[in-house]
């Protein structure tokens, strides 16, 4: 049973096996051999120190996300790197890229206002509400 947040939009069942294949380093790592050209099982398990049926496993958690396909070739049957999936992915986190931009831009807008306004207030040694502030020099004189 799964249970989903009212309110929430729900994100499609590639999008989750997208994400959830992206999240081990070794399938990453297959995916970034992977978009040098195709490969061959053999050559995706050579720089890794397990076995040829683990590495199969990784593939098949790949070619279920869509990341990856087979090909036929002869005898080989090389992977090679498929593409919409991640484009899915990666328009996915565009959204929240946007997000947080327009986050960051309203926040250096209110730092920027915050610094504007103390050099404004420093320099006439007045505060925004019109009162005198006390120097460092009167505070110390009786």
């Amino acid at each position: 049973m799964v249970m989903e947040p009212s309110g929430y939009i729900n994100s499609s069942p590639g999008l989750d096996a997208t994400f959830a294949a992206l999240a081990d380093p070794t399938r990453r790592a297959i995916l970034a051999r992977l978009a040098k050209g195709e490969a061959s099982v053999t050559d995706l398990a050579e720089p890794f120190s397990m076995s040829q049926p683990a590495i199969s496993k990784h593939l098949k958690v790949l070619e279920r996300a869509g990341l990856i396909s087979r090909g036929q070739d002869a005898q080989r049957r090389p992977r090679r790197l498929e593409a919409q999936a991640l484009r899915d992915a990666t328009q996915w986190l565009e959204n929240y890229r946007q997000f947080w931009e327009a986050q960051f831009g309203r926040l250096d807008a209110l730092l920027h206002h915050l610094q504007t306004g103390a050099l404004r207030t420093s320099k006439s040694g007045t505060s925004k509400r019109g009162l005198k502030t006390k120097s460092k020099r009167s505070a110390t004189k009786p």
